[in-house]
């Protein structure tokens, strides 16, 4: 038998009549956009960005069109409140996608991931060499399309999400492409206590 890893993630609580009715949960690009509401657009590219990268690591099913986010700690998972549950999963570990939340954060904000200290100062030249101040600026308006390889380079940086420097609670995110009936352990509600 394969083993699991033990992950939790809190979910709006109309997913557990989706549950009830199909057996599993999966995350469609409608409910991201919901969740970010004015920032969707730019919040989407990245989103995609993760999904076409993370589905070469772990095959993600046909019909799913974004991953479910879950953390590696229930110290660390968001607490149910009213309109929400938290799933505490056990879930095969072929099936889990882990990345440095920390890492993300640069990929949001279109930043180069550098591969260590002496990676990043060398690359901060490299911007000042080209006239531009972080690498942000690639992905501005102002700049659009004036730096074709340099774009490729930065999002070339972001599999860096992928490899977990440090391990610890706070920056380990354990994503999947579903949650299947048979890999939850427990679902915690509004009130209850959060405990593996």
């Amino acid at each position: 038998m394969e083993k699991t890893v033990r992950l939790y993630t809190r979910q709006n609580d109309k997913t557990l009549s989706e549950l009830e009715r199909n057996g599993r949960i999966i995350n469609r690009r409608m409910y991201v956009r919901m969740h970010f509401g004015d920032m969707a657009e730019h919040y989407m590219e990245s989103y995609d960005w993760f999904t076409g990268i993370a589905s070469t690591m772990v095959p993600k099913p046909d019909d799913v069109t974004a991953s479910i986010w879950c953390t590696t700690s229930h110290e660390y998972c968001l607490r149910p409140i009213e309109g929400t549950v938290v799933y505490i999963l056990d879930v095969p570990e072929s099936q889990v996608i882990y990345f440095d939340e920390g890492k993300w954060d640069y990929v949001l904000n279109r930043i180069y991931i550098p591969e260590n200290e002496e990676d990043r100062i060398s690359y901060q030249k490299h911007l000042k060499d080209i006239g531009l101040n972080n690498s942000w600026d690639i992905f501005s308006p102002k700049y659009a399309g004036a730096f074709p390889q340099e774009v490729e380079r930065v999002r070339e940086s972001w599999k860096r999400i992928f490899t977990i420097d440090e391990w610890h609670i706070y920056n380990v995110c354990g994503n999947i492409w579903e949650i299947r009936s048979e890999w939850v352990h427990k679902i915690v509600r509004p009130g209850e206590e959060v405990i593996p």
